[in-house]
């Protein structure tokens, strides 16, 4: 089996993704005209008015911490030092390429997944990619495709991913047998989820911006001990992405294809995940399209802020590559810049990043139970079950066999999700026109459509239309 993962991934990201990724990214970035650079301040300017919200959802800075709970996680510890070690230094300006296209492509799921939102019987907010699928293309077949896909991933992969780098950091910091470290995160992860969607945005919103604020203290803190060796280090950067150095000259093939999968890995920029939170904010201003803006913040403060701290970490440490790998690299590469405080520092943060990380996967997973005739309460049992399981798998087994699965699942779900994305890139333009327009003039944007155009665009009725 792991043979045979090993060789779709290889077809899936090395004649695939890649291509698929770059020209979506580059298609919104023209269609939503450089939206992740023209409205870039804007950004910050939304995120002012993301705490407020009603009763009977999340908030747009909630949901915005769920995802990041979810891209913050072990891709930015374990996942930018294997995209290193495999790829050079070079494959970290792979992942800053994808990104700054990745932003236009979140900014489209995400904006989609309001716009294609519905109520569920509690009167909350639901949606995501299968919704869309369902509603504004009329696929029920690609919605039930990709709630396979995510309920595979975030279901049963992707929480044993990050269950894997946590063992792993407290194995390698104080010997910790990751039995003991599996049935902890378990247990924990077990407390937290039963209280659902909201339970899980209140934990992310306190937990996220303390640990995000605190590496990035402690990367500045490095930075400025070695500010006189940062040039060379992003000169290597670039020059090992392009074949520049000798050393990086035989892994451009290796940097594109590293930074690639790890950047998309980490900030999940087209994957369809992170609409499934999106969707279930009340966004300010009251338009499809500031949560747009909002998710395209999470991607630059996932890879272009601490994926690069990372970075900067292992590349000033000094440390050949190929001596050590994984999460083990990271907490290396600190404890050489700061002493034995830096290897139980990565230890605490990999435990906060990829414990946030898990409980916002189970969130994402349950979001594809409807789609997947799993949403009962048998149907919800075998789900906690399955999940749970699977976090105390990923803490005993063994690190190719988790990346290899979670690559695999990562890959079916973007190119479903791509591709229902461009098919909507209509109805994805009229609403950011719409929302330019009344920011040009002025206005607080507000969505106000007709009976008319509710039906036109197959939106769920009286979501937008008061």
């Amino acid at each position: 089996m792991h043979n045979l993962v090993t060789f779709l991934n290889d077809i899936i990201w090395g004649y695939v993704l890649i291509y698929l990724l770059a020209l979506a990214g580059i298609w919104f970035t023209v269609r939503l005209k450089a939206v992740q650079f023209r409205h870039f301040l804007h950004m910050f300017t939304v995120m002012r008015h993301s705490r407020k919200g009603d009763n009977t959802s999340i908030s747009s800075f909630q949901a915005l911490c769920t995802t990041l709970a979810a891209r913050v996680g072990t891709g930015n510890l374990m996942g930018v030092a294997v995209a290193i070690s495999l790829g050079g230094p070079g494959a970290v300006f792979w992942m800053w390429v994808i990104a700054l296209v990745g932003m236009a492509t979140a900014f489209a799921e995400s904006t989609l997944a309001q716009l294609y939102k519905e109520k569920d019987s509690l009167g909350s907010y639901r949606g995501g990619p299968a919704y869309y699928m369902r509603n504004g293309l009329k696929s029920p077949a690609m919605a039930l495709i990709f709630s396979i896909c995510l309920f595979f991933g975030y279901g049963f992969v992707f929480g044993a991913v990050q269950a894997n780098s946590i063992s792993d950091a407290f194995n390698g910091s104080y010997g910790i047998e990751p039995v003991y470290t599996g049935t902890v995160i378990t247990l924990f992860t077990a407390i937290i989820v039963m209280g659902g969607l909201k339970n899980i945005a209140r934990f992310a919103e306190l937990a996220v911006p303390v640990m995000g604020v605190a590496y990035v203290l402690v990367a500045s803190i490095v930075i400025a001990m070695n500010i006189s060796a940062v040039p060379g280090v992003f000169a290597d950067i670039v020059g090992s992405a392009f074949g520049l150095r000798e050393a990086g000259s035989g892994l451009i093939g290796a940097a594109i294809m590293q930074g690639v999968k790890r950047g998309l890995y980490s900030n999940e920029a087209g994957m369809g995940s992170a609409p499934n939170a999106a969707a279930a904010a009340t966004p300010y201003p009251p338009h499809p399209v500031s949560q747009g803006y909002v998710q395209m913040l999470g991607v630059f403060i996932d890879t272009i802020v601490l994926c690069t701290c990372t970075a900067l970490i292992i590349l000033m440490s000094g440390i050949p590559l190929g001596q050590e790998f994984g999460i083990q690299l990271t907490q290396q590469a600190l404890a050489n810049q700061v002493g034995g405080w830096g290897s139980d520092f990565i230890s605490i943060a990999i435990l906060f990043f990829g414990f946030t990380s898990i409980v916002a996967n189970y969130a994402y997973a349950e979001n594809s139970l409807k789609f997947i005739g799993l949403n009962n309460k048998l149907g919800k049992l075998f789900f906690n079950i399955v999940f749970l399981v699977m976090i105390f798998y990923g803490s005993v087994a063994t690190l190719g066999q988790v990346i290899a699965m979670a690559d695999f699942g990562v890959g079916l779900m973007t190119i479903v999700n791509v591709t229902a994305i461009v098919l909507l890139t209509k109805s994805l333009v009229i609403v950011a026109k719409d929302y330019n327009q009344q920011l040009d003039a002025g206005r607080v944007p507000e969505f106000k459509i007709s009976e008319q155009q509710e039906q036109e665009m197959r939106l769920s009725k009286h979501i937008w239309r008061h």
